[in-house]
């Protein structure tokens, strides 16, 4: 149980000054109800609140599918690039969320972001097994020896230890990437270690979360709640954690 004023100002939509103003002025609703007071006691992920009329999602967490496209960086500021925070309206840009590991600057595909650090850190955790699946192409052409290495786990020049992986072949040029783990720039330094530099990458999944091929790049929607159950699920968290 939370403040009003608080959960509300979480939304990213009013400040705690405009909630008591809104709350005195009779336009917040709280379970069919005008709001009593700011400071009154809410359950977030529980009540129906209504500003004007407006529903407003109040959950304690957000999670959002980002489809990221090249050219923008996996992190929540930088004083010269955009990064991928850059490409969400105002409201959700003050939610306190973060992207749940890194694509490359130049890598495409699915972004998880949330502010549920503990789901973010399960999710990248090699001890919960959570596989990525990346589409690749590379140059030269790639062999049955080639998926050997990566299903044997790989030790490249610089010492890195890699685990076991999966490195499924579409084409001679063209595979999918099953990694447990999530190192600097690992895919592109297997392929690399293995005489095939990799010229596109993308990826296609997280665990049981798929990219929406429906969201073009640059584009996000918020999970459906059967997603966000599942990812939920599969870290041991409960929903009301």
């Amino acid at each position: 149980m939370e403040r009003l004023d608080k959960i509300i100002a979480g939304t990213g939509k009013y400040s705690r000054r405009e909630v008591k103003e809104l709350v005195r002025q009779g336009r917040v609703i709280v379970d069919g109800r005008l709001a009593s007071s700011p400071e009154e006691k809410v359950d977030a992920d529980a009540a129906c609140l209504l500003v004007d009329g407006q529903s407003l999602d109040c959950r304690r967490y957000t999670y959002l599918m980002l489809h990221k496209p090249a050219g923008v960086l996996s992190a929540r500021v930088d004083g010269r690039q955009q990064t991928v925070l850059d490409l969400l309206p105002p409201e959700l840009r003050k939610r306190d969320l973060s992207p749940v590991g890194r694509l490359d600057k130049d890598t495409e595909g699915l972004l998880l972001l949330t502010n549920h650090g503990e789901l973010t850190h399960r999710l990248l955790s090699p001890r919960y097994h959570v596989d990525k699946v990346y589409y690749a192409r590379v140059e030269g052409v790639l062999t049955a020896a080639d998926t050997a290495a990566f299903a044997g786990g790989m030790v490249l020049a610089d010492g890195l230890e890699c685990l076991p992986a999966g490195l499924e072949l579409l084409s001679p040029q063209e595979a999918l990437v099953t990694l447990r783990e999530g190192k600097f720039h690992q895919v592109k330094r297997m392929l690399a270690a293995c005489g095939k530099p990799v010229t596109y990458l993308k990826r296609l999944s997280m665990g049981p979360l798929r990219l929406d091929e429906a969201l073009a790049p640059g584009a996000f929607r918020p999970l459906a709640d059967g997603e966000i159950h599942t990812l939920l699920d599969i870290c041991g968290l409960n929903p009301s954690t």
